[in-house]
C-alpha cells in the first residue's frame, strides 16, 4: 500500500535528521556559500571536450510516472586500458526501462569507447562483445582478477545479479559470472565495488557494497505527496542489508566469504566504497557511504577477517553527530595526513575527514572551506585531483538532486545542479571557485572518475548524470610538470592495486598515494597514479612497498613521463 505523505509532511521530513529522511541531517536554510570576495583567482580551468572526443551516450534510468526508488541513483563509469596499448579507454553504464518508463529507447548496459590516441574515440561496444548486455547498471571495478596482463570489470545491478566480465586478450569481454561463483543477488541491490587483495595472496578479492533490501519492482514503496501525487520515496523506507566480499581462489573462481571475514554483522546502506590503509600495516582496510545510517570502517585485521570501527574511529558521522547520506568518497594525503571528502545531502554538505591521529578521523568540513558551499547540494561523485599539477590536491564534487520536483517545496534548491570545484593550498583548507566552463551548467550528476587520458598530464574526468549525457572534461589552465606510475605485480597482483607509491621531493618533502580500486561513486578511475610537480623538472627517486611486502626505490625517474614499474623488475619510461 502506498506511502501518503501530504504537502506539509513532505516539507516536515526534509528537515528531520536520522529519525527523519533522505532530505537531510540538519535543518533547511538559504546557503551559506563563503562570499565572493573570499575566493582566489581562478588558475585551475576544466574544458568540455565531450563532443570533440566523439563520447555520444545517453543513460537509461527507466524514469516513469511510478517514481520507482531505483530512477534516483544513476550509474557509474571507468576508465580501461582493455587492450593494453598505454592509452585508456572508456567505459560506461546504463539502466533500461521499467513499467510504464517515459521513453522505450533501451540501448547495451554497457558502451565501450576505444582511445583512438588523438583525441577521439571509437564506439566498440559491438565489437568486443557488450553489445547484448541487458541489465540495470550501477557500479562498476576494474581490476585483472586473474592475473593475464588484461584488466577485467565487474558490474553491480539492481533488479539481478552483478556481472563479471573477463578480458580475452584485449579483444572481447566474456560474461564468466555464472562460472566465477560470484552470486551477489540474494535481494541485494549493487552500488560501489573494488577490487582488494585484502589477505595480500596475489589475487584480487572483490568487494560490493549493497544499498537496500530490493530483490525486485514489488519491492518498491511507492510515497506519496497528496492523493495520486507520487514522489521519490525515501531510503528509510526500505530496510538495510550487508556488503558482500569474494575470495579470489586463484583459479578463476570466488568463493563467498562474507560471513567468515565478519563482512556480514556490519548493517549498512552502502552507496560509496574506499580503500585505504589507514594503519599502513599492509593489509587495506574499507570505508563504505552509507545513507541515513552510520557509515563503516571496516579495519583488516590480517587474519582473513574484518571488525567494524566507524563510530569508533569518529568517521560514521558527521561533526553533528548524524549519520551521512553517504555517496561519493576518495583520499588523498595533505599535509602528512589522511583527508576523506565524503560526498552527502543538502543542508548537510559534504564532509572532509582529517585522520587527526592513527584510525580517529574528524570531520572539519565545517572549518577548512568543503562544507558551506555545498549547503544546498547533493553531493554524489567525489574525488581528489591535483587539476593544474601544482603539487596540490584539489576536490571536485559532481552534485544532482534525486527528487526532480524539489524546486516546488525549496526554491533555492534543483534537480540540476552546479558542481563544485575546491582548490587546496597544500595545508588542508580548500576554496570554492566561482563556476566556470563546464562548471557553469547545471547537471543531475552522478558518477565520476579521473584519468590522465591522453598521456600528457592533464587530468580528465568523467562525469555521467541520471537519466541524461556522459561528459568529458579536461584541464585546460596552465600545468606544472608531472610523473606517472604504471604498476605491473609478479608475485603481487598483477594490477599493482594496494601498492604504496613515496615519491620523494628536492626540498625533502614527499607525496604518497597508494593504487586504488574503487572510490568516487559507482565508477572506477585509472589505476595509474598521477603526481603533480610544480616547478620541479629533476629526476625523483620513487619508494615502493607492494603488497607482497616487498619495498623498492627507483631513483632519477624523468618528470613529464609515465613510467611503467614492474615489481621486483625495474623502471621504464613509456611515455613522453
Amino acid at each position: 500500500m502506498p506511502n501518503t505523505i501530504n504537502r506539509r509532511t513532505f516539507l516536515h521530513l526534509s528537515a528531520l535528521t536520522l529519525a527523519g529522511t533522505e532530505f537531510g541531517c540538519a535543518g533547511h536554510s538559504p546557503s551559506k556559500s563563503l562570499p565572493n570576495s573570499t575566493l582566489p583567482s581562478a588558475h585551475i580551468e576544466l574544458t568540455d571536450i565531450t563532443d570533440g572526443a566523439g563520447i555520444h551516450f545517453t543513460a537509461v534510468n527507466g524514469r516513469s510516472p511510478h517514481r520507482y526508488f531505483i530512477e534516483t541513483m544513476g550509474s557509474g563509469c571507468a576508465f580501461i586500458d582493455y587492450d593494453g596499448d598505454g592509452w585508456q579507454d572508456i567505459l560506461l553504464l546504463s539502466g533500461h526501462t521499467l513499467p510504464g518508463s517515459y521513453s522505450s529507447v533501451n540501448g547495451p548496459s554497457l558502451r565501450l569507447f576505444h582511445n583512438n590516441r588523438n583525441g577521439t574515440f571509437t564506439d566498440v561496444t559491438a565489437a568486443v562483445g557488450l553489445a547484448d548486455t541487458k541489465f540495470f547498471a550501477y557500479g562498476v571495478a576494474v581490476g585483472d582478477f586473474d592475473n593475464d596482463g588484461y584488466p577485467d570489470f565487474y558490474v553491480t545491478c539492481a533488479l539481478g545479479p552483478g556481472h563479471l566480465f573477463k578480458n580475452e586478450g584485449g579483444k572481447r569481454f566474456a560474461d564468466v559470472t555464472a562460472a566465477s561463483g560470484i552470486t551477489d543477488d540474494n535481494g541485494l541491490w549493487g552500488t560501489s565495488c573494488c577490487w582488494v587483495d585484502y589477505d595480500n595472496d596475489g589475487h584480487l578479492d572483490l568487494f560490493i557494497c549493497n544499498y537496500v533490501r530490493y530483490r525486485t519492482l514489488k519491492d518498491d514503496m511507492p510515497c506519496k505527496i497528496a492523493t495520486n501525487v507520487y514522489t521519490y520515496c525515501i531510503p528509510n523506507a526500505f530496510p538495510p542489508t550487508n556488503c558482500r566480499l569474494y575470495h579470489n581462489n586463484g583459479n578463476g573462481t570466488f568463493t563467498d566469504v562474507t560471513v567468515k571475514s565478519g563482512i556480514s554483522a556490519a548493517m549498512a546502506k552502502g552507496l560509496g566504497v574506499l580503500v585505504y590503509d589507514y594503519d599502513d600495516d599492509g593489509y587495506q582496510d574499507l570505508f563504505v557511504a552509507c545513507d541515513t545510517v552510520p557509515s563503516l570502517l571496516l579495519h583488516n585485521k590480517g587474519n582473513g577477517t574484518f571488525e567494524e570501527l566507524g563510530l569508533q574511529s569518529g568517521f560514521a558521522t558527521d561533526a553533528a553527530g548524524n549519520p551521512h547520506s553517504g555517496m561519493g568518497i576518495d583520499v588523498a594525503m595533505i599535509a602528512n595526513s589522511a583527508a576523506i571528502v565524503l560526498g552527502n545531502y543538502t543542508t548537510a554538505e559534504t564532509c572532509l575527514y582529517r585522520e587527526v591521529s592513527t584510525g580517529i578521523f574528524q570531520d572539519e568540513a565545517g572549518n577548512n572551506g568543503v562544507g558551506p558551499p555545498s549547503h544546498n547540494n547533493v553531493g554524489f561523485g567525489a574525488l581528489f585531483a591535483d587539476f593544474a599539477n601544482r603539487g596540490v590536491s584539489d576536490v571536485l564534487v559532481i552534485n544532482g538532486h534525486v527528487q526532480d520536483n524539489i524546486h516546488q517545496f525549496y526554491p533555492y534548491q534543483h534537480y540540476r545542479e552546479l558542481p563544485l570545484l575546491y582548490q587546496g593550498n597544500g595545508n588542508g583548507r580548500f576554496q570554492a571557485l566561482n563556476p566556470a566552463g563546464p562548471l557553469a551548467t547545471p547537471i543531475v550528476g552522478r558518477g565520476a572518475a579521473k584519468s590522465n587520458l591522453f598521456n600528457d598530464g592533464k587530468i580528465c574526468i568523467l562525469v555521467t548524470t541520471n537519466g541524461g549525457p556522459a561528459y568529458l572534461w579536461q584541464s585546460s589552465g596552465p600545468q606544472g610538470n608531472w610523473l606517472g606510475i604504471h604498476l605491473v605485480g609478479n608475485k603481487s597482483n598483477r594490477s599493482g592495486i594496494g601498492t604504496k607509491v613515496t615519491v620523494h621531493m628536492p626540498d625533502g618533502t614527499t607525496q604518497v598515494d597508494t593504487c586504488r580500486s574503487g572510490s568516487s561513486y559507482l565508477s572506477a578511475s585509472d589505476l595509474r597514479l598521477h603526481f603533480g610537480l610544480g616547478a620541479v623538472n629533476q629526476g625523483l627517486d620513487v619508494e615502493l612497498r607492494w603488497p607482497s611486502g616487498l619495498r623498492e626505490t627507483h631513483k632519477g625517474l624523468a618528470p613529464n613521463k609515465i613510467w611503467t614499474i614492474t615489481e621486483g623488475n625495474g623502471a621504464v619510461a613509456t611515455s613522453a
